[in-house]
């Protein structure tokens, strides 16, 4: 359902009733558990994002609808009493709208909620009065930044000869006439904008958009006649930040002000105790391809053309939050350690080191930090954070002096963990293998978890099974992995699937994975390693592959197989190795270095170092590992799955998206070539649209706009595998 005027939006009974289960006669009964099929994992919803309001009695959270319904994605809300009652979808999309309402935020009062919805042509900013009404949209419009039609290199559309002849004709017959007859000169008119994401003030006086700048009607016209040239890295159009004040009733007091904040803008964080801003961007242009490329600025709503730039934060900062008296700058960024690009360290800027002097609070610690970032009133920072296969919320001190703790929320995986702004409660998702999701609350951070009252996501009848935790030696290191048991094995041996992560700055968690089922349901063991290079496991364990993929991380996956196969009833004569992305690549090392495996499918993988770098979305994260491959052609061509193409025998699988940005389209086709000509049983796939994350996300099972491709690629792994072990395929 639409938020406008032309489709009235359900507050109570009608919100509530499509949130209720109603009673059928005829109603169908419930299937028996069972391991989910290709069917079943396009059925399945997500959720995600919980935030509990001002006064701490509800939550807002997000549910996206399933694959097969569209993967559109609606507000709901839910009491912390537990009262299954008040839980209640707060918004519906109409079918133009192929996204849904998305990005919510509580007003301060809790008397409303924002978020965003793509409705008629623009992505807009709605207001939705809890007290009663409809959702309001802003009609947010600002002068255009940029006007790329009006440079001097722009092309004419056809047409602009004739019309320059006729404005020579006016100006020639202007000199005959008054001055007050003379034509206005054309004005420039605000135009809409598509809101990239917003934040409000803690007073609920302030409103911060940030949005891309808006095509003009000169640039729309020259994209119609196809005077479209792309100037690649010199494009002018950028994410830039407005500012606009709130009136009492919630409507705009006057129009949106840009400010001097340079694009791209990425994030943004009000101060807790006035209206300064903290503000994150990126420089434009592809410049983080040549280094670390963000910037954080300091800016008061009370002069949002002058902006401070706070050169003590270095440009791998990832994100900034104010701690609770605002008197420091909290923030995530690189490790000043040689690790690789995304290992995030917490740091602070206190007010007290004039700006300059930063301190380093998670030093030392073997973990690493996700993206909640919360500051308390005792001083301390609580971040969410991966430790081995778990994630959990960890507790620093803002002084960085004394030992971080771990708090036990009672789950393997705690994630979205996040309060409101008075801590009187808190609110985190649980789940872990085995068990199914849960929206939690409690009065205290590490207390108990009260169960909340959340839809049905589609898994209520599928089985699934709780991973053992495996542990082995490699070389110097104790290596970690997930081994899941399908019930087959308790009567004798079984095939084992070895699926690597991708990464390789990456890990596998124990959590809730509803593709590991699938798989299980086949009848297959399924290991999860985290060999070196993995997150999760402290600096020296994530850079220990640098310059060597494909080489210690190998051996150490290869060492867990031998582990599993010296330990639990797997039959070494049926083993397969799968993987996407980094996990892609290594199913590609794996194909030039061992014939153990009976069959071998790589998900996106990159195959070919020097092709792949100078095709890739960004360079600067493979540059971490090797260098530039024109300096460093040994260990480029070494660390290419390509250069073991000859010495390839197992039967290979490549699964590809084919508008691809972070291992393009090419990357699988070189070594479907090379495996075709060295006369390897190879297949490759690829699917139309899709890019890097969605096609994996597909195949995963988790909801996605693309309503058959998951469902292909899983019956293409399970055929293929089948044809491997000899074992009939189960539709």
């Amino acid at each position: 359902m639409l938020f406008s005027r032309s489709f009235p939006v359900c507050l109570s009974l009608c919100a509530l009733f499509a949130a209720a289960p109603f009673a059928r006669a005829n109603e169908a009964k419930p299937a028996e558990p069972h391991f989910p099929t290709s069917e079943d994992l396009r059925h399945l919803k997500a959720i995600g994002g919980p935030q509990l309001s001002p006064d701490g009695k509800q939550v807002l959270f997000v549910v996206t609808d399933a694959t097969a319904d569209g993967a559109k994605s609606h507000i709901w809300v839910v009491s912390t009493s537990g009262e299954k009652d008040t839980l209640r979808q707060l918004t519906f999309s109409p079918p133009a709208d192929k996204r849904g309402e998305r990005a919510p935020q509580w007003a301060p009062d809790g008397s409303a909620i924002f978020f965003l919805a793509h409705r008629g042509e623009h992505t807009q900013l709605f207001r939705l009065d809890l007290r009663g009404g409809e959702a309001m949209p802003y009609d947010l419009k600002v002068m255009p930044a940029v006007d790329e039609s009006k440079e001097k290199n722009a092309i004419p559309p056809p047409g602009a000869e004739k019309k320059a002849d006729e404005k020579k004709s006016d100006d020639k017959n202007a000199t005959d006439k008054k001055p007050d007859d003379k034509k206005p000169d054309e004005k420039t008119e605000p135009l809409p904008i598509d809101v990239s994401g917003y934040a409000i003030s803690e007073d609920g006086k302030w409103l911060a958009v940030w949005a891309r700048d808006p095509e003009t009607p000169g640039e729309k016209k020259q994209k119609d006649e196809k005077a479209d040239a792309e100037w690649v890295n010199h494009d002018q159009h950028g994410t830039r930040l407005y500012l606009g004040a709130f009136k009492a009733d919630g409507h705009l007091d006057g129009d949106l002000k840009l400010t001097g904040v340079l694009p791209d803008v990425r994030g943004l964080s009000w101060s807790p105790v006035d209206d300064r801003m903290l503000v994150i961007t990126e420089a434009m242009n592809g410049a983080g391809d040549l280094g670390p490329a963000s910037q954080a600025f300091m800016l008061d709503a009370a002069a949002p053309d002058k902006p401070t730039k706070l050169d003590a934060i270095p440009p791998t900062v990832s994100r900034a939050e104010w701690s609770h008296d605002a008197s420091t700058i909290l923030f995530t960024a690189q490790t000043p350690d040689d690790a690789p690009p995304g290992y995030d360290e917490l740091f602070a800027l206190p007010k007290e080191t004039s700006g300059q002097k930063i301190v380093r609070i998670s030093q030392g610690f073997d973990g690493q930090l996700g993206f909640s970032l919360i500051s308390t009133p005792d001083g301390s920072v609580i971040v969410q954070a991966g430790i081995g296969t778990r994630a959990s919320a960890v507790r620093f001190a803002a002084d960085g002096k004394s030992q971080p703790q771990v708090l036990d929320l009672g789950t393997s995986m705690a994630i979205g963990i996040g309060t409101n702004p008075r801590q009187t409660a808190w609110v985190w998702l649980a789940e872990g293998g085995g068990d199914t999701e849960k929206l939690c609350t409690s009065v205290s951070l590490g207390g108990p978890c009260t169960a909340l009252p959340i839809p049905d996501l589609g898994s209520a009848n599928l089985r699934a099974s709780k991973p053992e935790l495996v542990r082995w030696k490699s070389g110097p290191f104790d290596v970690e992995g997930l081994l899941y048991l399908p019930p087959q094995a308790r009567a004798g041996k079984v095939p084992l699937v070895v699926d690597v992560h991708g990464g390789p700055f990456g890990a596998w968690f124990d959590q809730s994975d509803r593709f590991i089922d699938f798989l299980l349901g086949h009848g297959w063991a399924i290991l999860l390693p985290n060999p070196r290079g993995s997150s999760n496991y402290g600096v020296k364990f994530a850079a220990a592959n640098k310059n060597d993929l494909g080489g210690g991380d190998y051996q150490d996956i290869m060492a867990g197989v031998d582990y599993v196969l010296a330990h639990y009833p797997l039959d070494s004569a049926k083993m397969a190795l799968m993987g996407y992305s980094y996990g892609g690549e290594m199913a590609g090392f794996v194909e030039g270095k061992t014939d153990r495996f009976k069959a071998i499918i790589s998900g996106a993988p990159v195959i070919d170092q020097f092709s792949e770098y100078g095709t890739e979305g960004d360079s600067w994260y493979d540059r971490w590992y090797f260098g530039k491959p024109w300096e460093h052609m040994e260990d480029a061509w070494k660390q290419s799955p390509l250069s073991g193409a000859a010495r390839a025998k197992t039967p290979f699988l490549l699964l590809q998206g084919q508008s691809d940005t972070t291992d393009p389209l090419g990357q699988s086709e070189e070594m479907y070539r090379a495996l075709r000509q060295e006369g390897v049983p190879v297949e490759l796939v690829t699917y139309p649209r899709d890019n890097h994350g969605p096609l994996a996300g597909a195949i995963f099972g988790r909801p996605v706009p693309e309503p058959w491709h998951g469902y292909d690629g899983r019956q293409r792994i399970i055929e293929f595998l089948d044809k491997a072990f000899g074992e009939p395929t189960q539709k």
